[in-house]
């Protein structure tokens, strides 16, 4: 089994205290930092861009797992690769071609993420899993922070793990959306690995992150 990892999502930050916020993060032991990008016309909401990654770059050594909720994605990889992301993940419905944006990604030495929206099946990208580092489960619709999880996307988890291991491939399975200490375990048993959580991190226990990022992980 591979080891569980907390990616806490800066969505939920004190955007005025973003420099301050990823070194609590860092300092709660995060593993990664997940940055959401939405651009107001592939989801309905706009948050940050490369230049506000190139400046958090500079506060910490942690991998930056960077969600882009873009459309069209293409054309922007590389501007995220340039500030700082280790992680790109990109929406099928996003692109042209997605096996083109993935070779993109990877030419630019950067970690490939591929995300399903709760109602994008695993097909879209069985034939493309070889070449995938990351493939993130949203257990919500992407747009907003503090929405509830959807528990049907439990049994897409437990899917691709075993499309994973008679593949026997090792890419990473991340969930997004609505993770709190309720359900960790129910997504960790279904067979993720990395568990992005806002609200949960920042706000339970009166935001103690160190606490919070500790009982995410329990089983």
């Amino acid at each position: 089994m591979k080891k569980i990892q907390i990616s806490p999502s800066i969505l939920s930050a004190d955007f005025s205290q973003l420099g301050n916020e990823i070194k609590r993060l860092e300092e709660g032991g995060a593993d990664m930092i997940h940055v959401d990008v939405m651009d107001g016309h592939f989801v309905p909401n706009l948050t940050i861009g490369p230049p506000v990654i190139a400046s958090l770059r500079k506060h910490t050594k942690l991998f930056f797992d960077v969600h882009l909720m873009i459309s069209p994605v293409h054309k922007y990889i590389k501007n995220y690769a340039d500030a700082g992301a280790d992680i790109i993940t990109i929406h099928p419905e996003a692109t042209e071609n997605l096996e083109n944006s993935i070779n993109h990604i990877k030419k630019l030495n950067k970690k490939v993420g591929v995300s399903l929206n709760p109602d994008t099946k695993i097909s879209i990208i069985s034939e493309l899993l070889e070449k995938i580092d990351l493939v993130l489960i949203m257990s919500v619709f992407p747009g907003f922070g503090g929405q509830k999880f959807m528990p049907e996307v439990v049994e897409k988890i437990k899917n691709l793990k075993k499309i994973q291991k008679e593949k026997k491939l090792s890419f990473d399975i991340e969930v997004d959306g609505g993770i709190n200490f309720s359900n960790s375990k129910i997504v960790i048993e279904a067979g993720a690995n990395i568990l992005v959580s806002g609200t949960t991190i920042f706000k339970e226990n009166n935001g103690d992150i160190k606490k919070n990022i500790d009982c995410l992980k329990l089983v």
